[in-house]
């Protein structure tokens, strides 16, 4: 199996340095591509917790804010960078708490999550950022049962009612 390897990743770099192969046509790419449009199959059709649009419609997720790196041993590292439709929106961290929530509910792989207000969308973006990717304040926040309530409505799908 090694020879195989290692035969797929000569032949790999072969195929890029002679041009027939760009770097991000190299095996593996194609995964990763494959799994940033799985998370952002899941996350698109959340729902904004203020209007009745979905997260894609208001663009504030869109499949270019979904990076999938492997980490190895069936582990995958996802990154979402998510914009908030105005630069004080008062729910941008409610909408990643919902990302966070639907993420960890409906992945089928093993995996890590990073949560990020894209930069220079948001006036306390670095506060925000800090907040949803905190495990102990995404856990606290959904003990709460009106927050809980309200990521509950966000994040169903509306054939789950």
């Amino acid at each position: 199996m090694e020879i195989v390897t290692g035969l797929t990743t000569t032949v790999s770099k072969l195929l890029q340095f002679s041009g027939l192969l760009m770097k991000n046509d190299a095996p593996g790419t194609k995964n990763m591509e494959e799994k940033a449009l799985e998370v952002y199959d899941v996350i698109r059709t959340i729902r904004d917790p203020e209007k009745p649009n979905t997260l894609e419609e208001l663009d504030v997720v869109s499949e270019k804010c979904v990076e999938v790196q492997d980490l190895g041993d069936d582990e995958y590292l996802i990154i979402i960078k998510f914009s908030p439709t105005v630069p004080h929106c008062s729910l941008a961290t409610l909408i990643g708490l919902c990302l966070q929530v639907k993420l960890q509910r409906s992945l089928p792989f093993k995996h890590k999550l990073e949560i990020y207000i894209s930069e220079g969308t948001h006036t306390t973006e670095e506060d925000i950022n800090k907040q949803i990717n905190d495990k102990e304040r995404v856990a606290a926040a959904m003990e709460n049962p009106n927050l809980r309530e309200i990521v509950e409505q966000c994040v169903t799908e509306p054939d789950d009612y």
